[in-house]
């Protein structure tokens, strides 16, 4: 067989026969059957039927395209301790260009799509003659079957894809290590993943129930059904005349119109009306039901009013934690054993994207962050997508702070003591007095007492 223009030999698979499949549960396109012989009757609830569904569209795509936005970044741990991003001929590639058909959100678009709707999401892998990965290909989950030898080892079976590089019409079986499996809720089996959809195809299929059902009643003028109804017997032949006058020219687009009956006819309508059936608040509930399943908060999708009282950053976090973080997670560690990263290399989704906050709250944050010497003002230019400055790559600290050791010291010496006392100034020297000055002046103040004298007698 070929795969990737390559030839693939089949004698190592074949020494492991026979294979045995896991089950068809995780895989096959159908939700569930709600009654006996409703696939002969065309009522099955397959995956693209309940996929039409406005909420179970809406929950899909909603997390699919917020992960698909989000960068992948390759990280590196430093000597310190500290991941940083990197870059690597071996492993960037992949992560920017997954495949020759898909950017690296498309490519993740759709690997949460298989995984939210079909319960497992399979990425084939592209080497070149190094044995790294150079390319990922998402495949077709309804056409995948997962098979175990009986030494416990793992194969997957893929039908033909000439997009994805399967060009053999009989398909190609390869060993897990050239499979990347994201699977979730594997309730049946651990190699089977299953999807939201089997707990809420039974809502999803109601609904669409009650607005095909709307969608009849609506297209015959808002008018229901009834009974014609005469005063005596009739013949079936008179009845079904009756009928047929009556489906012709009151109904569908004749509906609203008079019509004038005699010898007695009535009509009586038989449909509930929207208030007594309570249409609108099944209908919500039902969709309530849908967003549980898949973890949504419903003011998201519009099911629900926006929670008051809380900001739209705590909502987005709300929103992380309940819905996107383990769907992440998981996708990071598919990605990192999957591309057989060396233990120094990590891959993780760029969160900022998702969790962005509005330009007020980050400035503020920021600006704490660099007041407290968390971060350099260059970081934090770097945050808000400014230039760096000369001298922004110093953390900077008030000088009025003390550390935590000088402090420490400065308790042992006196514990009583909040902060040094500064030291009283001493008193000023009195000036020094020479006596041959001091006789002086006090003849000079003698000789003035006397003249005063003199003059006062005269």
């Amino acid at each position: 067989m070929r795969l990737f223009g390559l030839e693939v030999t089949r004698a190592a698979v074949a020494k492991r026969a026979p294979l045995s499949p896991v089950g068809s549960r995780g895989w096959f396109p159908w939700v569930s059957e709600p009654y006996t012989g409703a696939w002969q009757k065309n009522d099955e609830w397959s995956v693209d039927t309940v996929l039409s569904h406005p909420i179970v569209f809406a929950c899909i795509t909603q997390i699919s395209n917020d992960i698909g936005k989000l960068r992948t970044k390759l990280l590196e741990l430093d000597a310190s301790g500290i991941w940083t991003e990197a870059t690597s001929a071996a492993f960037s590639p992949v992560l920017k260009k997954p495949n020759r058909y898909q950017n690296h959100i498309q490519f993740k678009q759709w690997w949460i799509m298989s995984k939210l709707s079909r319960g497992n999401t399979y990425a084939l892998k592209q080497r070149d003659n190094r044995g790294v990965v150079t390319a990922l290909y998402i495949m077709d989950p309804c056409r995948t079957e997962v098979l175990v030898s009986p030494d416990g080892s793992i194969f997957y079976r893929f039908g033909q894809d000439n997009l994805t590089g399967v060009q053999d019409s009989d398909g190609i079986t390869v060993p897990a290590s050239e499979v990347i499996h994201d699977r979730m809720n594997p309730i049946f089996h651990p190699l089977m993943g299953v999807s939201p959809l089997f707990a809420g195809g039974l809502a999803a299929n109601l609904g669409l129930k009650i607005m095909s059902d709307s969608l009849t009643f609506f297209a015959n003028g808002a008018n229901p059904g009834g009974v014609l109804t005469a005063p005596g017997a009739i013949s079936d032949e008179t009845a079904k005349r009756l009928q047929e006058k009556w489906t012709a020219n009151y109904t569908g687009e004749n509906a609203g119109k008079v019509a004038v009956m005699g010898d007695g006819l009535k009509y009586e309508p038989m449909r509930m009306t929207a208030v007594d059936a309570q249409t609108t608040e099944r209908s919500k509930s039902l969709d309530e039901y849908i967003c549980a399943v898949f973890h949504m908060p419903a003011y998201l999708v519009g099911v629900a009013p926006v929670p008051s009282g809380k900001k739209p950053g705590e909502l987005k976090q709300d929103y992380y934690d309940e819905c996107l973080h383990v769907l992440i997670e998981e996708f990071e560690l598919c990605m990192d054993e999957g591309l057989a990263l060396p233990s120094q290399y990590g891959t993780a989704l760029d969160l900022d994207v998702l969790l962005r906050m509005d330009e007020a709250t980050q400035v503020t944050t920021l600006a704490a962050a660099v007041g407290g010497a968390i971060m350099a003002p260059n970081e934090a230019r770097k945050r808000m997508n400014l230039k760096p400055i000369t001298g922004g790559d110093t953390v900077y600290l008030q000088q009025q702070n003390y550390s935590l050791s000088a402090l420490d010291e400065r308790d042992k010496t006196n514990p009583l003591a909040v902060a040094p006392a500064p030291a009283a100034p001493a008193p000023a020297a009195p000036p020094a007095v020479d006596p041959e000055e001091d006789a002086e002046e006090e003849a000079r103040e003698l000789l003035d007492y006397i003249r005063k004298g003199l003059t006062h007698a005269a």
